[in-house]
């Protein structure tokens, strides 16, 4: 029995499509994942046959196999824990089948069956708009921030169970829904600002020059002198983000993971202040699978 599970990895900061593919055959136990999976994939087995277990339901006592794809691709990370054992289940038709290519299904399992959050929930959402589905299934956690995309019906779940009940239509979970205007203004504001600068005249006239004409800034000094404090402060006085530029931000700190949890947008300009050691691929990304830098960290804002 082969079952499709729609879902979605992480590509520098974009979210594709991931078909997960389970096939349950006869022959000697067996589970096996293809599709280029690194450890973290890999490893999932793992997690995903005690998570079944524990959540009160039935592990298939012959060969599984599971197929990313598209297979030229690595996949990485643990968001495939739920889409995985989501497929294992249907195709044990414990899950009923027919409302599963509605949805996109992302989250790491626990080995209790609790669904953990993972990274690049955003750009998954809006991954799921694009390709007009209905909604996507999401971690407690990662509700919020999945809950920015409108016309998307997300779908909070904190334990394997739950989602089960829910194709099962034995649960009613109603989509997670936020007021955006309400976060983006809360998440406009800053702990700190301009005017509260004492002395520093020519200093401050100097950002005040750079902020109005959109120009770069060196400031040299020795240590103590003020001169981060400037900096962090010359980010109050820019003009707000728009909501566009905004989301743009939220998902490069999603896909970094260093999205707070259930913090749903990064609006205030963010400060980036890497030390002096930083290395290349630490300062402007890299990586085989293409991580965020701290140039892109501070998009829209300083570094």
């Amino acid at each position: 029995m082969i079952v499709r599970i729609i879902s979605s990895a992480i590509l520098g900061t974009e979210s594709y499509l991931v078909d997960v593919e389970v096939d349950t055959s006869s022959g000697l136990p067996h589970f096996s994942t293809v599709g280029l999976p690194d450890v973290a994939v890999k490893e999932s087995k793992d997690r995903i046959k005690s998570a079944i277990k524990n959540s009160g339901y039935r592990f298939p006592k012959n060969r599984v196999t599971v197929n990313l794809a598209p297979a030229d691709i690595r996949k990485e990370g643990t968001s495939f824990d739920l889409p995985i054992a989501t497929g294992i289940l249907a195709a044990e038709d414990i899950i009923d089948r027919k409302k599963l290519h509605d949805y996109m299904i992302i989250g790491e399992l626990s080995l209790d069956g609790r669904i953990k959050g993972v990274h690049g929930a955003l750009s998954a959402a809006l991954q799921t708009k694009k390709m007009g589905l209905k909604g996507i299934v999401v971690p407690r956690d990662n509700a919020t921030e999945a809950a920015m995309v409108e016309a998307v019906d997300v779908i909070a779940v904190d334990y394997l169970h739950h989602v089960v009940e829910f194709f099962n239509d034995a649960k009613e979970i109603k989509p997670t829904t936020v007021d955006v205007s309400e976060l983006f203004s809360e998440s406009l504001l800053y702990n700190y600002d301009f005017s509260e600068v004492s002395g520093q005249d020519q200093a401050k006239r100097a950002l005040v020059v750079a902020a109005a004409g959109g120009h770069n800034i060196i400031m040299v000094g020795p240590p103590g002198s003020g001169k981060t404090m400037l900096a962090r402060r010359l980010l109050t006085i820019l003009p707000d983000p728009v909501f566009e530029e905004a989301i743009e931000t939220t998902k490069i700190f999603s896909v970094a993971g260093l999205l707070e949890k259930k913090e749903a947008i990064v609006a205030a300009r963010p400060f980036r202040a890497p030390h002096h050691s930083i290395s290349d691929a630490g300062l402007v990304g890299g990586g085989h699978n293409p991580r965020p830098g701290e140039i892109s960290l501070a998009k829209v804002g300083m570094c």
